[in-house]
């Protein structure tokens, strides 16, 4: 009984010191929000310096840096922050790390290197714009690694130059809005959906009846002008005439050697190619390559889970498809390659 007592006992002080952890690290989460620079309380604070760390050592001794950055997977205005920063780049995360490389007098140029399928349409319009802004200070390489499409492609436009791999698969310019329709469905369980708007076209992408002809013809006009938005960018970017552009911007993706073709892209390489044609712009022939680590401490794991534990109940869940297709929300517009929009 005694030894029963004691576990309990043990189990319960466990416990007890996992909870204050968890609060203290959130406490001091919200601490480094709060306090200013003096000690003050301030709604202002400096964003959290990215560690450097070396890809290729410079030819001779010098400080000259160019700096790579990863943009991978779907493009998301969801910010992920802390341990998973890195995992799936935020429009933040990425304008943090431009503005960094462009701050340090040190860098001299920036390879941008993208791998994704796309994304939300305006994310991918703000990272293309902290692209375009950053290229007017110091050049920016793109190096499209197995897929720079749609919202990847888009951001590729704000930089200086762009490298392909022979094989990578780009372009797919175009915009795609989805949602779902389950009326026939209610009809046969017996459900019905009864819906209070303040005009016709409130709930137009409502899957609970059939669009009307009129709420069609409105969405698509909304995907019109973002498309020719896309087309217009690609147009300026690449100095070819939208009319001729339209010959590839279809929806479709092409390979490296396509694009080259269709004056999509600068050249076909490597990302050591675009390491070098970076150095070239940058006017650093011996620059070192140096890429951007988030730092995450102890507390920023023990803030993020106690966060986590209080929005989610604990559960068990294995989801399949998560890593494989990216979650679409319905009716959000989206620059992605048709496949990867099922």
């Amino acid at each position: 009984m005694n030894k029963k007592c004691g576990c309990l006992i043990a189990l319960l002080l466990l416990a007890l010191l996992v909870s204050v952890g968890l609060n203290f690290g959130q406490f001091l989460g919200k601490l480094d929000l709060d306090l200013g620079m003096d000690g003050g309380f301030s709604t202002a604070h400096p964003k959290r310096q990215l560690r450097e760390v070396i890809v290729e050592t410079a030819q001779k001794p010098t400080q000259d840096k160019i700096v790579h950055i990863d943009l991978e997977g779907v493009i998301s205005s969801m910010e992920m922050g802390g341990l998973f920063a890195e995992a799936m780049p935020s429009v933040d995360s990425i304008k943090h790390a431009l503005e960094q490389a462009v701050a340090d007098k040190k860098v001299k140029a920036i390879v941008l290197r993208i791998n994704s399928p796309g994304g939300e349409v305006t994310a991918s319009d703000i990272i293309y714009n902290a692209v375009k802004k950053a290229s007017k200070v110091k050049p920016i390489v793109v190096y499209m690694d197995s897929m720079a499409a749609s919202g990847g492609y888009y951001v590729a436009c704000g930089a200086t130059k762009i490298v392909a791999s022979e094989t990578t698969l780009t372009a797919s310019i175009g915009v795609i809005i989805e949602t779902m329709n389950y009326s026939e469905l209610f009809g046969k369980v017996g459900l019905s959906m009864t819906t209070f708007t303040s005009g016709a076209f409130k709930d137009s992408l409502s899957g609970a009846r059939p669009m009307r002809e009129d709420e069609k013809a409105y969405v698509q006009n909304l995907v019109k002008q973002m498309y020719e938005r896309f087309l217009g960018i690609v147009s300026e970017a690449r100095g070819v005439p939208k009319d001729k552009l339209k010959n590839v911007a279809d929806g479709r993706v092409v390979t490296g050697r396509e694009a080259l073709d269709a004056k999509l892209v600068d050249q076909i390489g490597y990302v050591e190619d675009a390491y070098a044609l970076a150095r070239e712009l940058g006017l650093a022939a011996n620059a070192g390559v140096v890429k951007y680590r988030h730092e995450v401490s102890l507390f920023d794991a023990f803030g993020m889970a106690s966060a986590k534990a209080a929005q989610h109940p604990a559960k068990v869940q294995f989801d399949l498809s998560s890593g494989l297709l990216p979650k679409l929300q319905p009716g959000v517009p989206y620059f992605l390659p048709p496949s990867y929009a099922r």
